[in-house]
Order: C-alpha cells, then structure tokens, then sequence
C-alpha cells in the first residue's frame, strides 16, 4: 500500500490539491496533505509500504507520479529535471543512474548533472532512514547545511531540505528522469501558467508508448526491432495480455525456431531464423508492456531473466543438434563452448556492474587516477555522444543479445548450423577478451571491493567443504579461483589431446587441484579485482564438468544438458541478486561447485560418468524447480492465507 506525502509548505494550496488528485488517478492507495515535516515522519512511520513524497510546486502529467511511484530502479528513487538549478532549489550529480551527490549548486562544483524535481518515492527498505531524517530537519538538531549540502539556504523548499539529507545519509537513490512528458517546478504564476500549457500540449498516452521503449539500446534492437514493437505493445494492451504471457510465447517461439534448427534443410533454416526474430521481437515487447502498463513484479522479472538465458541456450542445442546430425562430429562441442563462455561472460557483467555502482556510490574514495581513470573518462564520452559511430560501435563490440540472435538468425538461413555456432562464439570470445581487458584496468583504478558487500559464499556457489576450509595467507579468493581455471583446462586439454588411454583416476587429480579454489571461500573479497571470482569458479566447473564427460565418454548432448542446468542455477542466484530477493530455499541442496564436481569425480573413477552425470543434473533440476516452486509459489501463498485468516492487511484493519 503505497502512501503520498503532499507537503503543502512547498507551494500554494490549490495546487496541492491539485496534486493530491493526480496521486489518486495514478493509483496512489493513501494521499495526505502535511504541513510540516514533524508531521511527514510520523506518518511516514506508521505506513506500511512505499511512501511517495512530494512539494506543492510540482506541476507534471499524472503518469509522471505513476512512474515515480511504480519504478523499479530502487528502494529510493527521485525525479530529477534537467538544467541548471534554479535559486533555492537541490542540483544533483549523477553516475550510472544513481544520485551520488545532492546540495547547493555551489556545493557540487560545478558538477550538477540535473536539478531534484521535487518528488521521490521511499520504499520500506529506507523508510527509517526517510524518518529519521524528516524529525532531524524538523527538529533542527542536525542543519541540513552541515550534513547535506553546505550553502543551503534556510528558505528552501522543505522536500529539498529533506531529498538532501536522505542522499547524505547514504539512502542509495536512483534518478527517474522525465522524457517526452512534462514535469516543471513553479514559483510565479506565469512559471505555472507555462507549465500547465506544456501539459495540455503533450498526449500522454502517445508519449507512454514510445516510453516503454528503452531509451538506450543496442544497433539491432534500436533500428530492427523497436522502431516498430510499440505498435505490437499496443496490440498486447489491447488484448490484455500480461508481459508473463507475452514472455511465454517468445519462449515458444525460440523453442520452435530451435526444432527447425534441428530438422535442417534450407526451408527449415529460413523459418527457424524467422520464427527466432520474431522472438526477439517478442522478448522485447515483454518488458515494453511492462513499462507500458506499469506492471512490474520481481517474479516477471526473474522469469524474463531466466527465460532470456534459456531460450538461447536452447536454440544453441538446436543448432548443435543440427549440425551433429548434418555430419559435423564437433556439433554438440560448439554449443557446449557457446553456452559456457556466454554464460562466464554474463557473471562477469553481473559482478563488474555491481562493482562500478558501487564505485560510483563514493567516487572521491575509490578515484585511482592514472590510466583507468582517463579510459573510464574516455569511454563516459563515448557513451554520452549518443548516435556517434563510435558509440554505436562501442554498443554492438560487446556482442549484446540483440546482435547475436540476429547473426544466428542470418548464418543459419544463408548457410547452415555449423556456421552460426562457429560466428557466434567467435563473437563472444572477443567480445570477452574486449570487455576483459578494459575492465581490469578501470576496475584497479576504481579500488573496489564488491563481493565484501554480499553473502561472499552464496555468490561464489560454495558448499558445505569450501565453507569448512580454513582461509589461506596467500594467494587471494581471485588467485585461488584463476588456479582452479587453469587445472580444468589443462585436464580437459589432457583428456581431448592426450592418450587415448587415459586413467580415469586422473580426474581425481584435477579435482585436487580444483578443491584449491574452495579454500579462498572465507576469505576476505575486498580487492579490486575480486570481482572475477564467480565468473572464474563458473569457469572452472564448467571445464571440469566437460572434461569429466570426456573422460567418461558420456555423451556429447548430455554434457549439454547438465550444463544447461548449472547455468539455470547460477542465473538463478544473480537474477535473485539483482532482484533484492533472497537465496533460492534449496540453495544448500544444490551441494556446491566443489560438491558436484566430486560426486561427478567419483562417478568417473567408478566407471559410470553418463549415469553419474544424468542422475546428478536430474537431481539439480528437481532443485531449481523446487526452489522456484518455494520462492514465488508456495510461500506467497501461504503469505496470503496468514495474512486474510488475521483480517489485517499490513498492520491495518481492512477497509
């Protein structure tokens, strides 16, 4: 239940009521006037959901405040205008879609990005912090000049006074920025006479359509695809249907593309390609309708992650299996590596970005300077030069989904499934060998550790060994990690290249040199690089499993499977990461990375790797389908149920 806080102090009452009313007409459950900020924490305080915050200056299109109110960006997220700040009014400094700074314009140096509109929406997470905040203003105990922003005048605005204080005591908070709507702040009449007249001028339905588009994306996806997928939103909206559903059907839609795949022929390809653009189409539209509607859940958010991953990975098998059965021995090979390096290349991304916001979160602490500062620089420009060549060259070099379905699309119809696995995993290596080395040396500029701010051993994928070893002096969790990389690869070169007679007790070998890698489990992750852990231990399992396979002779497809179904569980803990939602309830059942691998070790000096194999990715995928069945299914419900059998919702009596 989400409560708006109008502070009538900022404006004049008309236009507060004003405001009040379009809080109401975007679906806003609670709207309250307040006059003060005493008053504001107390019944802030008592609230039990989100809390929307704003002045009574405000003058904006009603979608506005629904998409303020409704996004998704963060537990606090503030409208931010853009322009040089007006007197008496909060400029702020952004990085990566974060406020990192908030005050005077004098304060910031002349590094404003933006001006605070205004409004902000709290979620329960920093409601305290809200709170807390509110009574210190209001008591005066704390001048917002001395903890906030220093210059700031005692005339400003009471939101502005409080968005500041909140940023200084380290609320992580996300920038919503207006685009094609309206929102201003007004002072005279003639400032809201002008406001009101650019509301009126702009349809805001129209506008909420080419909205829900992002407003950065990719080469293909920006002129192949969203130049005309509203139109198909538009049609989803109409017919009802919700982004799950839609997502559903381009899960379908990749299914059958990745059949045709497999059937070969040149009718078959064409179609497969075909039926595989539409997809993408669709996988866009899922989040377009979201945006579009203002339905956002975490749970369609985790399914659009997760089934993002799976349908490529399943049109990898189709083009595998294709080519296999077109009488290329190394088809399942290639979409084995295909997954994998994909796969390494997504956990790398997921812990670089973390590391970078958080980077950006205390940029004067973590500024290195030298080389990795001037590259970070270099490529913000880039970034900023939007529709340059280089930026779009800049977009496409890191091989994103939009440009490798649409290559898989154009190899397969043209020439076969051989040469689309080949294209595309030549893509990803240098798209990783790309990303990598730039990466490494902005990370030992920014002096970041990331990991030490999570649960290190969940995210590392570590079982009930890793978590009993004692940590080691030297080398780091990343050192450990990278040995545990090269071991696998030199038992899976061993195993392809080497005798062909080679002992099974080998992989007893290779797993001791793996089990290397568990001992850095409580270790401290603080350094700048640690960052590649996950990514490395992925990367290590993964090649273990393959040369496992290999030396057991298990079958080509069924190393694909099983690695399929590792990849569904560490997508699973980062899409849950980067959901704020908890770790998966059968988390400890999935044994860990260095579990597995000794059950699979065993299996393999036993002589029955394809059993072992089988009935260990079996009983993983039973996990992951039970964990998911815990996570969204049955404890919601049972949420439900406790909550209507005590007839009270949130604390409150109903009605």
């Amino acid at each position: 239940m989400t409560l708006a806080l109008v502070l009538t102090a900022d404006g004049s009452a008309d236009l507060a009521d004003r405001l009040a009313g379009q809080c109401r007409h975007a679906g806003i459950d609670e709207v309250r006037l307040v006059g003060d900020l005493a008053t504001l924490a107390d019944l802030a305080e008592s609230a039990t959901g989100p809390v929307l915050v704003t002045g009574a200056d405000l003058v904006a299109h009603t979608a506005v405040l629904r998409h303020l109110a409704t996004s998704p960006a963060g537990p606090t997220v503030a409208l931010v205008l853009a322009g040089p700040p007006a007197s008496g009014r909060t400029a702020v400094r952004e990085d990566r879609g974060q406020v990192v700074a908030a005050g005077a314009p004098a304060a910031l140096e002349g590094e404003a990005t933006g001006v605070f509109g205004g409004a902000l929406r709290v979620d329960p997470a920093h409601r305290p912090v809200l709170v807390a905040a509110a009574r210190a203003i209001a008591a005066e105990a704390v001048p917002v000049g001395a903890v906030a922003a220093p210059g700031v005048v005692d005339d400003e605005p009471a939101v502005d006074r409080l968005f500041a204080d909140l940023v200084a005591r380290d609320a992580v908070t996300f920038a919503h920025r207006v685009r094609l709507l309206v929102a201003r702040r007004v002072v005279a009449a003639d400032d809201r006479a002008a406001a009101e007249a650019a509301v009126a001028a702009v349809d805001p339905d129209r506008a909420e359509l080419r909205l829900s588009v992002k407003e950065r994306d990719d080469f293909f996806t920006t002129f192949f695809v969203s130049t005309w997928s509203p139109y198909v939103t538009k049609a989803a909206a109409r017919l009802r249907l919700s982004p799950t559903t839609v997502t559903m059907i381009s899960v379908a839609f990749a299914v059958a593309a990745a059949l045709l795949f497999g059937t070969g022929g040149r009718p078959a390809l064409v179609a497969g390609a075909v039926l595989l653009y539409l997809g993408f189409v669709l996988d866009c539209v899922d989040g377009q309708l979201a945006r579009y509607t203002r339905t956002f859940s975490a749970w369609g958010g985790w399914l659009d992650t997760m089934a993002d991953r799976a349908k490529e990975f399943i049109v990898y098998a189709g083009l595998g299996y294709g080519a296999t059965q077109a009488g290329f021995r190394h088809g399942w090979a290639l979409a084995i590596a295909a997954m994998a390096v994909q796969t390494v290349r997504h956990m790398s991304d997921t812990w670089y970005g973390a590391m970078h916001d958080e980077a950006a979160r205390r940029p004067r602490a973590t500024s290195g300077g030298g080389f990795g500062d001037r590259l970070s620089a270099a490529s913000n420009r880039v970034q900023a030069d939007v529709g340059s060549v280089t930026y779009w060259l800049k977009r496409t070099v890191v091989f994103p989904i939009g440009e490798r379905w649409a290559l898989i699309a154009l190899a397969a119809a043209l020439f076969d499934q051989r040469v689309a696995l080949f294209a595309v995993l030549t893509g990803m290596v240098l798209a990783l060998g790309y990303t990598a080395a730039l990466r490494l040396l902005r990370a030992r500029s920014m002096r970041v550790g990331v990991l030490n701010t999570v649960d290190t051993s969940l995210h590392r994928d570590d079982g009930p060994l890793a978590r009993a070893l004692p940590p080691p002096r030297w080398p780091g969790p990343l050192g450990l990690a990278v040995s545990a990389v090269l071991v696998a690869a030199v038992l899976l070169g061993l195993a392809l290249f080497g005798p062909d007679s080679l002992p099974r007790w080998t992989a007893l070998v290779g797993l001791g040199g793996l089990l290397l890698a568990a001992a850095g489990a409580r270790a401290g992750h603080g350094g700048a690089l640690d960052w590649l852990v996950p990514a490395a231990l992925r990367a290590a399992e993964y090649l273990f499993a393959i040369a496992v396979g290999v030396l057991g002779a298990v079958p080509a497809w069924l190393v694909f499977g099983y690695l399929f179904v590792l990849t569904l569980h560490h997508y699973d803990l980062t899409a849950r990461w980067e959901k704020r939602k908890l770790a998966p309830p059968l988390h400890d059942a999935t044994l860990g990375w260095e579990g597995r691998s000794a059950v699979l070790t065993l299996s393999a000096i036993a002589g029955i790797a394809p059993i072992g194999m089988a009935t260990l990715g079996i009983y993983l995928f039973v996990v992951f389908v039970g964990s998911v069945a815990l996570a969204w299914v049955i404890r919601p419900a049972r949420a439900v149920r406790a909550v209507g059998s005590t007839g009270v919702v949130g604390g409150r009596p109903p009605g």
